[in-house]
This record gives structure tokens, C-alpha cells and sequence, in this order.
């Protein structure tokens, strides 16, 4: 029963050590307050269950999840680009509510607050992955090669640019370099990564409903950003074991479940805190949180 529970949270954390480190791409790298990343996760989740359910091979799904969750957050900068700051925060945020309320008022496409039942899992060269351990491999090595690829992006010369963009984006543009098809580029890899964690999500819960992609979601998101600290790669691996693993360990304190829960999401607020008190840039973060 413990290696079960423990096979689910390492699922999960590969899940969410994918989504950090695309958050942070755009976050820590490229200095947008992107709020929306959440919307990209459920995008990518909610195509390809759809397309699963209606015949579509699971790979083809899950690239296709990535591709539309990509091409929603280069709209996404498109439409916000002219905003900084608070005001770009502010725009993200209300698409990730825009495509909040898709999800549930869409009742013949999303079945609304229904959610979907019976998704399938995966179907790989004819093979279903049906237990929990062969799809914690599963995710392993997407993770794996997610964090890969998003480590050669921030070391190659268009990761330095995209830095080069956050810290001097006017100098940037002074030696000739469009800024804005930058961070375009790191938008819709970032949301490409979103969508497959999306897909790999959805199959393997084998349920989604709106809430799954809600503000909560988010603000974990943010949480573990400024945990594992800004531009960095090894802090974004790092902060999802901190914030699911120590809350999860109090579930094994005798107390009611009417304790535990606010409980848990205290110990958020406390790491939280404490990070931003004792080590303002994150456990590894390399920039300030500004």
C-alpha cells in the first residue's frame, strides 16, 4: 500500500517538476509575470483526453496537447505584449479565468463541472501502460527529457538573450535584437511543456474536471518558482519535492481531517515565507524576486 502512495506522489512530482521549469523559462528567464500557465496545463490536459476519446493515437494526443498549449501562449504574449509587470500579471491571470470558465461552461465539449471521466491510459506501439509503476517510468522519462531540453535552452545563446532581455531589454534592442520574437519563443515552449505535463496528467489520474486547473493550482505553480528560486534549473527539481512531500508526511499525524487540511496549506505559507525572509532568492534562485 506505501509503495502505491509513494509511486502516486513521485508521479506527481515529476508532473509538477515539468511544469516549474517551464514556468520558470518565462518567469525567471525571460522576466514575465505569467500567470496563465495554468490555463496552458488544462489546455494541454483537456485536447488530449478529447482526441484520446475520439480515436486519436496517444502520441499523436500528446504532441498535439504540447503544440495547442504552445500556440496559446505565444497568443497569449501576443496579446499582452505591450503590458510590464503588474499589468502583464493582471491579463495572464484573467486568461487562465477566461479558459477556467471555457472548461465549465463548454458543457458538450468539457462536460462542464462534470469533468470527464474514463480516460484512458496510454497506448504506446500496442502496449497500455496499466500499473502505476510502469507509468512512474513513464513520467520519468518524459521529466527527464524535458529537463534536458530546457537546460540546453537556458544554456544555449538564446537562453543568454532571453536573460540579456529581462535584465536590459532596451540595451538588447539597441544591438539590433527583436526582443519580442524572443520571448514569443520562450512562450510557446514554455506552453508546450505545460501541454504535454497536461496529457500525462489527464492519463494518469483518468478524470479532469475544471477545478484541477483552478487558482490553488496556480498558486502552488508560483510557490514552487520561488521555492526552488528564479533562472533556476536544479531549484525547479527541487521545489516540487519540498511542497508535496512535507505536507504529504502529515498525513500519517493522528488529527481530523478538519485540522489536516488547513494545516497543510499553512506549511505552504510557512516555507514560503521563510524562503522569502531567509533566502530571498530561493533555495538556488540566481535573480531577485522583484
Amino acid at each position: 500500500m506505501i509503495q502505491t502512495y509513494l509511486i502516486h506522489l513521485f508521479i506527481l512530482i515529476g508532473i509538477y517538476i515539468i511544469l516549474t521549469l517551464s514556468l520558470n523559462l518565462t518567469i525567471g528567464y525571460s522576466g514575465l509575470l505569467n500567470l496563465g500557465h495554468v490555463a496552458l496545463f488544462g489546455i494541454g490536459a483537456y485536447t488530449s483526453t478529447l482526441l484520446v476519446m475520439n480515436g486519436l493515437p496517444f502520441l499523436l494526443s500528446f504532441l498535439t496537447a504540447g503544440i495547442l498549449a504552445a500556440i496559446s501562449g505565444a497568443l497569449l504574449y501576443g496579446l499582452t505584449r505591450k503590458l510590464k509587470g503588474d499589468y502583464l500579471a493582471l491579463a495572464t491571470l484573467g486568461f487562465s479565468f477566461v479558459i477556467y470558465s471555457i472548461m465549465l461552461n463548454w458543457i458538450d465539449l468539457t462536460r462542464g463541472p462534470l469533468g470527464i471521466p474514463g480516460i484512458p491510459k496510454p497506448l504506446i506501439f500496442g502496449l497500455t501502460i496499466q500499473s502505476t509503476g510502469v507509468y512512474l517510468f513513464f513520467t520519468f522519462i518524459i521529466t527527464l527529457i524535458s529537463i534536458g531540453i530546457l537546460t540546453l535552452i537556458t544554456r544555449s545563446t538564446f537562453g543568454r538573450l532571453l536573460q540579456a532581455a529581462r535584465d536590459d531589454e532596451i540595451g538588447l534592442r539597441v544591438l539590433g535584437k527583436n526582443t519580442y520574437a524572443l520571448r514569443y519563443k520562450s512562450m510557446a515552449i514554455a506552453g508546450f511543456f505545460a501541454g504535454i505535463a497536461g496529457s500525462i496528467y489527464a492519463h494518469y489520474i483518468s478524470y479532469i474536471d475544471p477545478s484541477s486547473f483552478s487558482l490553488t493550482n496556480l498558486i502552488f505553480l508560483l510557490t514552487a518558482v520561488i521555492v526552488g528560486g528564479l533562472a533556476s534549473v536544479r531549484g525547479s527539481i527541487i521545489a516540487p519535492f519540498i511542497l508535496i512531500l512535507i505536507p504529504e508526511a502529515l498525513r500519517f499525524i493522528d488529527m481530523p481531517s478538519s485540522i489536516l487540511g488547513p494545516l497543510r496549506q499553512i506549511i505552504y505559507c510557512l516555507i514560503l515565507l521563510v524562503i522569502l525572509l531567509y533566502r530571498p532568492r530561493g533555495i538556488c534562485g540566481r535573480i531577485d524576486l522583484q
